[in-house]
């Protein structure tokens, strides 16, 4: 039985890949590459280094859907991950949403979601890329078939969330659309009840 991709290729409203300046700047970003993983990693290497995370930057507006984070150049973790989604499937490159959930602080609780990304590559299959934005301490890259990730898993009540989402998830959702300012989201961060884990 085949996969699917269908959904990892579609335009929604979130993810917007059928908007034209999502489409300019995705053509704009393949222009010149050769392969899925090379237009992959420019699109990566762009959402990381040119769109400011907004807490790192404590810039306003808060935003989610794709073409809005590629207008203001800003977005929190999620709200990038929703634009490379879009740029790569605009490129006919499968993408989709992962999320690990992470302390907020050094130790928890309180517990957050952190948004990232997976894209299928011809040559390996499905690869997870964090785009949040590097800083000190944090040196996420794109190094198939190797994962170079933001942030370790390191708590037990950390968690690397194991699906593949076409879609947003809904508390992500919420917390990009019902607060007004990167302040008021920080405050409010989305995270998921887990189970505990069995020993």
């Amino acid at each position: 039985m085949s996969f699917d991709f269908s959904p990892y290729l579609s335009s929604s409203s979130y993810i917007d890949s059928e908007h034209p300046a999502v489409r300019a700047k995705a053509a704009g970003l393949a222009h010149g590459m050769a392969g899925d993983a090379a237009i992959a990693r420019r699109c990566f290497e762009f959402v990381r280094d040119e769109i400011a995370h907004s807490w790192d930057f404590q810039r306003n507006p808060v935003t989610c859907r794709a073409s809005d984070v590629l207008l203001h150049g800003t977005g929190y973790c999620y709200a990038k991950s929703h634009l490379l989604a879009a740029l790569l499937r605009a490129n006919g490159i499968p993408a989709g949403l992962c999320y690990q959930r992470l302390a907020v602080g050094e130790v928890g609780p309180p517990f957050c979601l952190h948004g990232l990304n997976a894209v299928y590559l011809q040559e390996h299959g499905w690869y997870r890329i964090d785009a949040r934005g590097n800083k000190p301490g944090v040196d996420a890259g794109f190094v198939p078939p190797r994962e170079q990730l933001a942030f370790p898993v390191l708590a037990p009540e950390e968690r690397d969330l194991p699906e593949i989402w076409p879609e947003p998830l809904p508390q992500v959702l919420l917390a990009l659309t019902h607060y007004a300012t990167v302040q008021d989201v920080a405050a409010h961060l989305p995270d998921i009840e887990m189970l505990p884990v069995r020993t």
